[in-house]
Formats: C-alpha cells, structure tokens, sequence
C-alpha cells in the first residue's frame, strides 16, 4: 500500500530522501506536502478531510494529488 500512494503521488524520486527540518535540507515543501496527504492515504480512510491540499503546487502536481484521493 505504501509503494503504491508514493507512486499515485509522484514521490518516487524522493522515496529514500530525508524530509529534512530548519536545520537541514531535505525535500521541496511541495514533496513535503504530498508526504503529508500520503500519510493519511495509506490508512485508507473512508473519508479524508484535508484544508487546501493544493496550495502552492503547481497544476500538474496539483492533479496527482487529487487524482490520488480518489
């Protein structure tokens, strides 16, 4: 399930990156955002509430997303 929601969101590039935190770099906030949204997707939740999952990522990434919440 986890292999499957990192491809849905398009992280595979990134799957063995760190996160990373103010001190040391780690992966986009747009990444960071997926990993976020990808947490919750894995518990296959019946329903999945999430406030403007979309906000700042481009329009490509933006379909992944949503797409991926289907």
């Amino acid at each position: 399930r986890v292999a499957g929601v990192i491809e849905e969101l398009g992280l595979t590039d990134v799957e063995n990156n760190r996160i990373g935190n103010a001190v040391q770099r780690g992966i986009s906030g747009g990444q960071k955002r997926r990993v976020t949204i990808g947490s919750a997707l894995v518990t296959m939740p019946r329903i999945l509430l999430l406030d403007e999952p979309t906000s700042g990522l481009d329009s490509r990434t933006s379909r992944e997303v949503m797409s991926a919440s289907e």
